[in-house]
């Protein structure tokens, strides 16, 4: 998630400033790139979260759930963010996913670049900080998508996994408050292993 990017979060019930009322320079002081050792507790915190979005769906909604993201290379130093990738139909109802994601403690943030149906779904983020654990849904019609073949290329491939761990440590200590420039800066070592992975 690129916080500041056209963002439409919820104002927090315990202030009065929602997150939408600060700059992107007090969000990068607000929310830090952190990485930490790779923990044992994540695939349980991905699987827990991933029951609680699919009960709280009809079957007929989704097509599928998966783990992405750093979390979920075995080993890997990461943000402590569990990524997840929801696959919707395309005749969901997207009001209804929002009050879903709502109940269940979510803000809602708008992506218009990224595909349809340009949503994310965020946890953890409060305008005192991060509280609790951080998750990012991230919703998508059903597909063939670069992330679950990123994943899986990086877990069969620990070298190269090793060498994305050394360029994310690189780009925390160059951009510790710059969330967009450390994900920008990654772009284009990912496009490289994705056009691997799409062979």
């Amino acid at each position: 998630m690129n916080i500041g990017d056209n963002i439409n979060l919820s104002i927090d019930s315990n202030s009065n400033k929602s997150l939408n009322d600060l700059t992107i320079s007090e969000l990068g002081q607000l929310f830090p790139i952190i990485i930490t050792d790779y923990s044992d507790k994540w695939p349980d915190l991905y699987k827990a979260e991933a029951k609680l979005i699919t009960d709280s769906l009809l079957h007929t909604d989704f097509v599928k759930i998966d783990h992405i993201g750093s979390t979920a290379i075995p080993g890997l130093k990461a943000k402590p963010t569990i990524d997840i990738l929801l696959q919707v139909t395309e005749q969901i109802y997207i009001q209804k996913l929002k009050d879903t994601f709502k109940t269940l403690g979510y803000l809602i943030n708008n992506h218009p670049e990224n595909p349809a149906p340009h949503l994310t779904f965020v946890k953890g983020y409060k305008t005192q900080g991060f509280k609790g654990q951080v998750y990012h849904v991230h919703i998508r019609y059903r597909g063939d998508w670069d992330e679950i073949r990123f994943k899986e290329y990086l877990i069969k491939h620990k070298e190269i996994a090793k060498e994305y761990e050394a360029l994310k440590l690189e780009l925390a200590e160059k951009y510790p408050n710059d969330r967009e420039a450390y994900t920008d800066s990654k772009t284009e070592w990912i496009e490289k292993i994705n056009k691997l992975t799409r062979k």
